[in-house]
């Protein structure tokens, strides 16, 4: 913990500088993270059924697209253990600068893969094999992103850890914004030459996002925080560390799966499941973009209100919100009018998923000490992400596949996902006071009357 003693004049602003370049590093990782991940779930519900997947039944290639889509999150986890080991060892800004290369650079090399047509079966095992080194990078971009934001804001800032992180997770509702405006820009183009060579365009694009994202990370300062702690003897290696009580890292997974739920099923799933009903693509990817731009008022908004109110009660409203607009969200969908259409996803995603996602950034930080919070958090985030954004569109494709019904499966998983998510905030003690330089300890459960103990 930093003194209490108020910062000399001299030194305030430039910690102040030194922040506001972290969180716009933060930002953009994230955001080259959503964009990456977004362009290709959107594409493989578009194309990429037919390009890499070309024999297979119609049905069967889009679950298999989507299946590479999950393979991605697959690797996530591996790849929270295996950057946050060296970050919690080395440093968190040389792992933000490695995890942004191999994302970008992954990213770039899909764009450049030949099809089916071209190269047969390798296509799509260097499909997969680029998706799996995207995910190992992923998997350790977010935590190391966010620790960086949240340690330089204890350091600077104290109790508004919560706004600060908010920049890093705004980069969801950005990256996803950029990726439908471009993929809505070349899906504009004959379906001949979209899947001739538009689809390639938004992939090779990443690296412009790439290059001013390194541009800015080569800035920032290492955490303070960190610095602190680097001259105490590690313990031994902080997965371990973490395994032998691992109920933090079960936490926190567990409360980040309503949100990546609803973050899959209402962005990259939902473009295959309303074109299949009748929607043209460039009005489903307006929705998209409509609703993303709602995010990016909630998000903060959010983020900033759980300085005030608490994580718990923030994350429990969009959890509970979820539930309540999962059934209305898929009828206007179903409904077949763009306007409803338009109108389900601001309130499905803008609203309610942006709410549950805001204040994650800095409560996983929170639950987890100095030495092993790099660790811990992405392990609990990715692994949040692996069940509720890998997962859910593969179960949601096969649901709907067997029963050929309407929007209640997808409805069913939404409502699922929130519950485990507002279950887990019911299971933990609010953090937004505790000192982040304090060890960590499993978060207890509340009292009857719902008061953490």
């Amino acid at each position: 913990m930093q003194p209490s003693r108020p910062p000399s004049p001299t030194r305030l602003p430039a910690d102040t500088r030194q922040l506001r370049r972290v969180a716009l590093s933060g930002l953009l990782g994230t955001a080259v993270e959503f964009y990456d991940f977004l362009v290709y779930g959107t594409v493989a519900a578009l194309v990429f059924g037919d390009l890499f997947f070309p024999r297979a039944d119609p049905a069967v290639g889009t679950v298999a697209a989507f299946g590479t889509f999950a393979a991605g999150y697959l690797a996530r986890p591996l790849g929270g253990i295996v950057f946050g080991h060296f970050g919690d060892r080395i440093g968190r800004k040389s792992m933000m600068l490695l995890t942004m290369l191999l994302m970008g650079c992954g990213s770039f090399l899909i764009g450049l893969l030949p099809t089916y047509d071209v190269i047969g079966v390798w296509a799509p095992v260097l499909l997969v094999a680029l998706r799996v080194v995207q995910g190992v990078a992923i998997g350790g971009e977010w935590g190391g992103a966010t620790l960086m934001v949240v340690e330089h804001a204890e350091h600077t800032q104290g109790a508004r850890r919560g706004l600060w992180s908010g920049f890093t997770q705004l980069g969801a509702p950005l990256g996803s914004v950029l990726s439908a405006g471009v993929v809505t820009l070349v899906s504009a183009l004959p379906d001949e030459e979209f899947r001739s060579w538009g689809w390639r365009v938004p992939f090779l694009l990443s690296v412009v996002l790439l290059g001013v994202g390194l541009f800015v990370r080569l800035r920032v300062a290492e955490s303070p925080l960190f610095t602190q702690a680097k001259g105490e003897p590690p313990a031994g290696p902080p997965v371990v560390e973490l395994l032998r009580r691992p109920r933090p890292v079960l936490l926190a997974a567990c409360v980040g799966i309503g949100a990546f739920t609803a973050q899959s099923l209402l962005t990259s799933f939902m473009i295959s499941y309303a074109v299949d009903r009748g929607y043209t693509r460039p009005q489903v990817l307006t929705a998209v973009t409509v609703a993303s731009c709602v995010a990016l008022a909630v998000l903060p908004a959010a983020s900033a209100l759980s300085d005030r109110a608490g994580r718990r009660p923030v994350v429990l409203a969009g959890a509970v919100a979820s539930a309540a607009l999962a059934f209305p969200v898929l009828a206007l969908v179903d409904s077949g009018s763009p306007g409803l259409l338009v109108l389900a996803l601001a309130l499905g995603h803008g609203v309610a998923q942006s709410t549950m996602y805001g204040p994650l950034g800095a409560l996983l930080t929170e639950m987890f000490g100095t030495r092993v919070r790099y660790t811990g958090a992405s392990l609990g985030y990715q692994a949040a992400t692996l069940v509720g954004a890998g997962l859910s569109p593969l179960v949601a494709g096969a649901l709907l596949a067997s029963t050929g019904g309407g929007g209640t499966p997808v409805a069913l998983l939404l409502c699922a996902g929130a519950a485990v998510t507002a279950v887990t905030v019911w299971r933990l003690r609010e953090t937004r006071t505790d000192p982040l330089g304090a060890p960590a300890v499993p978060a207890p459960a509340p009292t009857p009357e719902g008061t953490p103990r």
